[in-house]
C-alpha cells in the first residue's frame, strides 16, 4: 500500500478534505478520494475522517492508496485533431481535459490510448513502453500543440531537441491581475514542493526555469499574455505566473481558491511549435487557433 503525506496550509481552512486531497494529488478524482474516506484510508492527524470533514489549516493529512494493479495499455478510438503527420512524427492539437498518458484514474481514455489506435502496434516500440511516442507533455487542463514520435529515430532526435531547448514553444494565457510592463522575463528556479508532492514551487534549490512574456491585452482584473518557454519545467508557466502574483485564470492548483465562476478549467493554450524535423531536417512551424473556451473567456472579459 502506498502512503501519501500532505500538509494543509492556513489558506486551506474551511476546505473539505475530499477537495483538498483531489486538488493536491491531481491523479486522484474527488470521487476516488471520497471512496478512500469511506474505507478509512484518509487520516487527519492520525484519525480517519469522513468525506465532508473540513480542515482548519495546519493539519497533517495521510492518504493510503492500494497497490496499483498492472493495466494493459489498449488502443482506444478517441478522435484526434492532427495538424501535421508524416511517417516519423505527428503533431496533435490536444483539447483541454484530455490526459496525455495513463495514470491512476486514467487508463483507457488518454492520448496514448488514442495514438495506439491511430498509429498501430509499432508505436509500442517507441520510447517509454508506458507512454510510447511521448517526448513532452501538456497538463490535462492545458490545450494546444504537442509533438509525438512515431519511430525510434524520431523519438531520440526529438528527445535531444527537447533536452537542449531546441523546440520553440509559445503559449497564450489569461492571468489574474494587471501587469504594468509590456514584456518581461521570469528567471526563477523551480523544484518539487516540500509538502505537496504533486505541486511545484519557486525555490533556490530548484532547476533553472526561464519564461518570457508579452502583454497582448489588458482587461479589468485580468491580462492576456503571450508566453515563451526558454526551459521546460513541470507546470512552469503556472508556477512562474503564480510566483509573480498573476496566476493563470482557472488554475485550481496555483490560483485563488475561489477561481473564476464562469471559467471551467485553466485558460492556457500551447499555440505555436517550431522545430527542425529530426529526420528530414525541414524547419516546421505549426500554429493552433485559440479554442472556443479561450475565445469565450476573452469575449466575456471584453464585455465587463
Amino acid at each position: 500500500m502506498k502512503r501519501l503525506e500532505l500538509y494543509a496550509l492556513p489558506e486551506h481552512s474551511g476546505q473539505r478534505i475530499d477537495v483538498f486531497v483531489s486538488e493536491s494529488c491531481t491523479e486522484l478524482t474527488r470521487n476516488a478520494v471520497q471512496r478512500l474516506c469511506g474505507e478509512e484510508q484518509v487520516l487527519v492527524e492520525g484519525k480517519p475522517v469522513s468525506k465532508n470533514f473540513r480542515l482548519q489549516g495546519g493539519e497533517r493529512v495521510e492518504v493510503f492508496l492500494p497497490d496499483a494493479q498492472p493495466q494493459e495499455l489498449l488502443p482506444n478510438d478517441i478522435p484526434l485533431n492532427i495538424v501535421y503527420e508524416d511517417p516519423h512524427l505527428l503533431v496533435i492539437n490536444k483539447p483541454r481535459g484530455l490526459v496525455v498518458h495513463p495514470a491512476p484514474g486514467h487508463h483507457g481514455d488518454t492520448l496514448v490510448n488514442a495514438l495506439l489506435h491511430h498509429c498501430g502496434e509499432d508505436l509500442r516500440k517507441v520510447g517509454d513502453p508506458e507512454r510510447p511516442g511521448i517526448v513532452h507533455r501538456l497538463d490535462k487542463m492545458t490545450s494546444g500543440l504537442l509533438v509525438v514520435a512515431k519511430t525510434r529515430e524520431a523519438y531520440e532526435g526529438l528527445s535531444r531537441m527537447i533536452q537542449d531547448y531546441a523546440v520553440s514553444r509559445v503559449y497564450e494565457a489569461v492571468v489574474h491581475g494587471g501587469i504594468r510592463e509590456d514584456e518581461g522575463t521570469i528567471d526563477a528556479p523551480i523544484g518539487r514542493h516540500p509538502k505537496d508532492r504533486k505541486k511545484m514551487w519557486v525555490t533556490p534549490d530548484g532547476r533553472e526555469a526561464v519564461t518570457h512574456f508579452r502583454v497582448l491585452a489588458r482587461y479589468q482584473k485580468f491580462t492576456h499574455l503571450e508566453l515563451k518557454l526558454e526551459t521546460g519545467r513541470t507546470h512552469q508557466i503556472r508556477v512562474h505566473m503564480a510566483y509573480r502574483g498573476n496566476p493563470v485564470a482557472g488554475d485550481q492548483v496555483y490560483g485563488p481558491r475561489k477561481g473564476v465562476a464562469w471559467l471551467e478549467g485553466q485558460c492556457l493554450h500551447a499555440r505555436t511549435l517550431k522545430f527542425t524535423h529530426p529526420i528530414t531536417g525541414e524547419r516546421l512551424e505549426l500554429t493552433s487557433e485559440l479554442p472556443p473556451y479561450f475565445l469565450q473567456f476573452l469575449n466575456r472579459l471584453q464585455s465587463l
